[in-house]
């Protein structure tokens, strides 16, 4: 899979999240985000990397970071998803698969020897000025926070 590549304007993206608010890139300007995509709420992977977004939350937000999580599940489900394991971000239901092909996060996987279209699990961490900073294409979903932490300082 061929990823946006580091150093480019970010491209525009809106969607609601689960609680019915319009989030949009332009609402994080001066602000680092973490724009990751995952498969599908409460699985044990996509349920791993949310949670460890969560527990360091607060350290992310001291570094002047912004998480919004998209995955083309329904805003319900990521709604019922964000109460279970009291996330305290935004979870953005792309059920069109617009931003996930936008930002290349959809595409062709294998599983079990077959074939098949689906969300492919990356990351993007996207500066103050809209550009891309950082793509994690190999997210350790356990140790998300920290792996994306580990990444900044360099």
């Amino acid at each position: 899979m061929i990823f946006l590549e580091k150093g480019i304007q970010a491209p525009h993206f809106e969607g609601i999240d689960q609680n019915g608010n319009q989030v949009k890139l332009s609402d994080f300007k001066g602000k680092k985000l973490i724009l990751y995509f995952y498969p599908k709420d409460s699985t044990p992977g996509c349920t791993a990397e949310a949670c460890s977004l969560r527990d360091d939350y607060s350290d992310l937000t001291q570094l002047g970071l912004a998480v919004v999580g998209i995955s083309a599940d329904s805003q319900k489900s990521h709604l019922n998803f964000s109460n279970k394991f009291q996330l305290p971000f935004s979870l953005i239901a792309d059920t069109e698969k617009i931003i996930l092909k936008t930002y290349r996060a959809w595409g062709e996987k294998k599983m079990y020897g077959k074939t098949y279209e689906g969300i492919i699990r990356v990351t993007y961490i996207i500066d103050e000025k809209g550009f891309i900073e950082e793509v994690v294409e190999k997210v350790d979903t356990k140790n998300h926070a920290a792996q994306i932490q580990k990444l900044l300082k360099k």
